[in-house]
């Protein structure tokens, strides 16, 4: 009786792990999708990460998802991607979005705000101050939803074939310079320029512009400014940070699995963090490459930084009347940032200067 009990038991457990395994299966389809990237693949570090995060999905759902990574122009060009991704040529992107301030002035605030916040400050408020809801509240508009998943940290302010003394010394300058510090720069006399990574130095070669920025000393080796401009300055006030964001077309997006989704999250955050950690390791030695190279290293001077910080206030006012996105932004974003630098400047600062001062004597 017992046996026969147990064997009954047992065929009840058989069939219903006969059906259950067919219902875990269809929650973890085989889903094929396409990224493509605002950045080459000699960017090491930026287009580095999407292939980190591409993998990490990979191993998160046991290679179900799998995300093929395209570098800036296999798809579309790398200024692209955002348009991309929302007629659904692609499934997702990985980009810049300050590049489409043209679109709308807000995008500025999902890569850096010019005198805005600094990498661990950008993170802060866009995971818990509302940046990250307000971002996609913006990109619902073009179809999108978004993730933070990479920053450079603070970035350097460019390649110049002259020295900048004077206030005066950025007018008629023509300047390849990503993002909304363009308006600003223009306010001041400044000709901006928007050029994708890959055609910057054969213009600054050619002399089709004066000057150019792109990240920092690793990047900028790789693209070789130190061969055609000499006066390297600091710091690129209008990217305190350079955050990357994943952007899904909202109908794909919608389409996923639950677990499908918070994988796109986790692998996200770790890709951030992945990007961030390597500018960190390898800017300091590549630094010192450029300096032995010839670059000259110039800090902007202070009339110069004060001139741009007030055309940007300025600026951010105006647009705060009339565009409702960068209101609310801006008016989530200052608040955090004045009471983030209060209390950098206790503990972070003060850390930092005192180290600072070690390193000088030793």
């Amino acid at each position: 009786m017992k046996r026969r009990q147990f064997l009954q038991a047992a065929g009840v457990g058989l069939a219903a792990s006969a059906v259950a395994a067919p219902a875990i299966a269809q929650s973890s389809p085989e889903i094929k999708w396409r990224m493509t990237a605002s950045w080459p693949k000699s960017l090491d570090t930026l287009y580095g990460g999407c292939e980190y995060f591409a993998k990490r999905v990979g191993e998160i759902t046991d290679n179900k998802f799998q995300i093929q990574t395209f570098a800036a122009g296999e798809i579309v060009p790398g200024l692209q991607v955002l348009d991309a991704v929302q007629n659904g040529t692609v499934e997702m992107g990985n980009t810049a979005l300050y590049y489409y301030f043209g679109k709308n002035p807000a995008f500025t605030f999902g890569t850096a705000l010019p005198f805005g916040l600094n990498a661990r400050q950008m993170i802060s408020w866009v995971r818990f101050g509302g940046g990250e809801e307000l971002l996609n509240g913006l990109l619902k508009d073009f179809n999108c939803i978004g993730f933070a998943a990479g920053n450079t940290g603070a970035q350097m302010g460019g390649w110049f074939r002259k020295e900048i003394k004077t206030v005066d010394d950025l007018k008629g300058l023509k300047f390849r310079v990503g993002g909304f510090a363009g308006t600003i720069l223009q306010k001041l006399g400044t000709v901006p320029q928007q050029l994708a990574a890959g055609d910057i130095y054969p213009a600054l070669e050619k002399g089709t512009i004066d000057a150019a920025e792109w990240v920092g000393p690793y990047d900028d080796e790789k693209l070789g400014f130190v061969k055609v401009a000499k006066h390297y300055y600091y710091p690129g006030w209008w990217e305190g940070c350079g955050q990357a964001h994943n952007i899904m077309n909202i109908p794909k997006w919608n389409e996923l699995p639950k677990a499908y989704q918070a994988a796109l999250i986790t692998a996200s955050n770790d890709a951030w963090v992945w990007t961030l950690a390597k500018y960190d390791y390898v800017n300091p030695p590549a630094l010192k490459r450029l300096v032995s190279n010839g670059a000259i290293l110039s800090a902007f001077p202070q009339p110069v930084l004060e001139a741009c910080y007030k055309a940007a206030t300025e600026i951010y006012d105006e647009l705060s009347k009339t565009n409702p996105h960068f209101k609310k932004l801006y008016e989530s974003l200052v608040p955090y940032r004045n009471d983030a630098y209060a209390w950098l400047q206790v503990a972070e600062i003060g850390f930092d200067s005192f180290q600072i001062r070690m390193r000088a004597r030793s």
